[in-house]
């Protein structure tokens, strides 16, 4: 019989990435055991959030054999963003790809032609890639 919690310990991460975007509206609803299975329900607000879990899951384990999911995108694809104080778009980057260096496209994608030059309360949209 599968262990619960040696499951849950392995797909802490992913459960973790859920969470990390608690402040865009991402909530894990469930994690219990399903037969074999790890059963995680969970609503993520965007298409760019749910490929970061995607990206989370597949790092975690490729086959993903023992991951019941259940990973429900609540809004539309792109995601919505207000920068804060201290942020840059390389750190932007990071939170929603895992890794800086598509800065560029978000720039891009608001036509922000210095992406040096943006301002707290300023509203942005992060692409999907």
């Amino acid at each position: 019989m599968a262990d619960l919690n040696q499951l849950k310990q392995k797909y802490a991460p992913v459960i973790e990435a859920i969470q990390k975007f608690g402040n865009e509206g991402a909530t894990v609803q469930d994690v219990s055991l399903d037969g074999e299975k790890l059963h995680l329900k969970a609503s993520v607000p965007s298409t760019v959030v749910a490929n970061r879990v995607w990206d989370v899951i597949k790092q975690v384990d490729p086959q993903f054999g023992d991951l019941h999911h259940e990973i429900v995108t609540s809004g539309g694809a792109e995601q919505p963003y207000t920068i804060k104080a201290g942020d840059n778009l390389s750190k932007i980057s990071q939170h929603f790809y895992g890794s800086a260096n598509h800065y560029q496209k978000i720039a891009q994608a608001n036509g922000i032609a210095d992406a040096n030059r943006i301002n707290a309360g300023q509203q942005i949209s992060i692409p999907v890639l």
